[in-house]
C-alpha cells in the first residue's frame, strides 16, 4: 500500500470519527503551524534579548566586584603601614620609658596617631607595669580601630554582594539561552512539518513543536526580567 493510499485512509478515519474532511484538517494543522511559528519565532527574540541583557548585567557586576575588591586592597595595605607606623612609635616610646628618659619619651608620644592615642591611654589606665591582668599591648585593646581596616572591610562585603549579584545574573542568562534553544527547536518542528504530506507525521511533528513551545512559555513566565 502507498503513503497516499495510507493518509487517505487515515483521512476517511479522521472524517468519519470527528466530521471532518481531510482539507478541513489540513487547515486546522496548517494554522496550527502557522501559529506555532509566529509565537515560537516572536519568544525567541524576547528570550534573546533577555539574555543579552542579563549577560551585560552580569558584566557591569563583576566589572564593580573587581573595582571594589582593589579598592579594598587599598584600604587594607594603607591599614597595614599605619599599624606600622603605629608600632614603631610605640617601640621607641616603649624603649625611651624603659630607659627612664622621660622627654624623649614624651616626644614620640606627642606624635602618636590620633587612632592610636584612646588605645594607648586606655592601655595605660590599666597600669600594665603593675597589673598582671592587662592586655599585653595597646594594640589588644578594643579602643585600638583603624578607619581604614574598617573600610577594607566594608569594601570586601560590598565586592562579594556585588559578586555574587553577578553570578545570579549569569545563571538567569543562562536560563534565557537555554529556554532559546528550545524554542529554536520549537521552529525546527514546526517548519519541517511543511515537508510531509502526511497528516498523521505533520500533526506528530506539530505536536513536539507545540510542547516544546509551551515548555519554552512555561519557563519565561518564571523568569526575572532586566
Amino acid at each position: 500500500m502507498s503513503d497516499l493510499s495510507r493518509a487517505r485512509q487515515v483521512a476517511d478515519r479522521l472524517e468519519g470519527r470527528f466530521g471532518l474532511s481531510s482539507k478541513r484538517w489540513e487547515q486546522m494543522i496548517e494554522t496550527l503551524g502557522a501559529l506555532i511559528l509566529s509565537l515560537a519565532a516572536l519568544i525567541t527574540s524576547w528570550s534573546g534579548y533577555q539574555a543579552g541583557r542579563w549577560n551585560g548585567e552580569m558584566a557591569a557586576h563583576y566589572s564593580r566586584a573587581s573595582a571594589l575588591r582593589v579598592e579594598s586592597v587599598r584600604a587594607a595595605n594603607l591599614a597595614g603601614r599605619q599599624t606600622q607606623v603605629d608600632l614603631q612609635l610605640f617601640g621607641s616610646w616603649l624603649e625611651a620609658f624603659a630607659a627612664g628618659n622621660q622627654q624623649l619619651a614624651d616626644f614620640y608620644r606627642a606624635r602618636f596617631r590620633d587612632e592610636f592615642t584612646p588605645a594607648f591611654e586606655a592601655w595605660i589606665a590599666t597600669r600594665p607595669l603593675t597589673n598582671p591582668d592587662a592586655l599585653p599591648s595597646p594594640f589588644d585593646q578594643p579602643e585600638y580601630r583603624l578607619a581604614a581596616s574598617a573600610r577594607a572591610q566594608q569594601l570586601e562585603g560590598e565586592s562579594s554582594a556585588a559578586f555574587e549579584r553577578g553570578t545570579q545574573a549569569n545563571q538567569i542568562g543562562d536560563r534565557y539561552v537555554f529556554t532559546t534553544v528550545l524554542l529554536a527547536l520549537a521552529l525546527f518542528f514546526a517548519g519541517i512539518a511543511d515537508r510531509f504530506s502526511w497528516l498523521a507525521v505533520k500533526g506528530a511533528l506539530l505536536g513536539i513543536g507545540l510542547l516544546l513551545l509551551l515548555t519554552g512559555i512555561a519557563s519565561i513566565a518564571r523568569y526575572p526580567i532586566s
